[in-house]
């Protein structure tokens, strides 16, 4: 068993179920409509994220997540040295920096999808950073080492449904990433009753009161320079080809049955 193999396997035993309050209260869970692998969970299932009940009024602290896999995982479309780097080091850093954003604005004890909602309202560090923070607690687990291939029949079908074929959605979402000017996201949403593809500039998400297509993540890649420079230099397009090699269609069917209430 290697470190981080112990290391999970004690953190999941120390916690003894979601309901380890705790430990809960300084885990990086969060109350959002997708669910994300939260760091120590061996197993590999999602949890439904909740830190606080609503209205406790009590300041929240967010955590850096593991990663639900080494670093070297996802090789050889993504390398580990680029993982390590975009773990550690960025999402580490919108972390700390969402942590003193909201304190410093005085919405600690808000749940992040109100803030979200309001973020117009609010000083650009708290989007910047809460968006920092939540994007890359999903985009961790949009990817996965046994990704990749075709998802499954019933979210198939409703992509299939949204634009006509598997391949029309491919090179929707290829080209949506590939043509981001800058620095961004490209996202798989189900807004209004159907599937959409749309791209948000830096660390916006669909779910901000400022998004041009606002709707449920399904499914997003990280198109910042920092996600692919070292192995792909700005062949972005190579990176986003990559990524569907490690697409963890699991997590987006999840993704897709809550946003459908099932």
């Amino acid at each position: 068993m290697n470190k981080r193999e112990f290391l999970k396997k004690s953190a999941l035993l120390t916690l003894g179920g979601v309901a380890a309050s705790n430990i809960i209260a300084k885990a990086s869970i969060i109350s959002n409509p997708v669910d994300v692998k939260l760091s120590g969970n061996a197993s590999g299932m999602t949890t439904n994220p909740s830190i606080l009940l609503p209205g406790s009024g009590e300041p929240k602290e967010y955590t850096l997540p593991e990663l639900p896999y080494a670093y070297n995982a996802l090789e050889p479309h993504i390398d580990a040295m680029t993982m390590e780097i975009h773990h550690d080091k960025h999402h580490a850093a919108y972390t700390k920096n969402f942590n003193a954003a909201i304190k410093d604005a005085g919405i600690a004890d808000m749940d992040i999808m109100d803030i979200f909602k309001n973020v117009s309202k609010y000083p650009a560090g708290v989007k910047n950073n809460g968006g920092g923070y939540y994007n890359h607690m999903l985009f961790w687990n949009a990817m996965s080492p046994n990704g990749g291939g075709m998802p499954k029949e019933m979210l198939m079908k409703e992509i299939e449904k949204s634009f006509g074929t598997f391949d029309s959605f491919k090179e929707k979402f290829s080209t949506a990433a590939a043509t981001r000017f800058g620095s961004g996201w490209a996202w798989l949403v189900y807004s209004d009753g159907k599937l959409v593809v749309t791209s948000t500039p830096n660390q916006d998400n669909p779910l901000m009161d400022i998004a041009e297509v606002k709707g449920h993540p399904l499914l997003l890649i990280d198109v910042w320079e920092h996600a692919y420079y070292l192995k792909y230099q700005n062949r972005r397009p190579d990176y986003i080809a990559a990524f569907w090699n490690v697409i963890n269609w699991d997590w987006v069917m999840e993704n897709y049955h809550r946003a459908m209430g099932m």
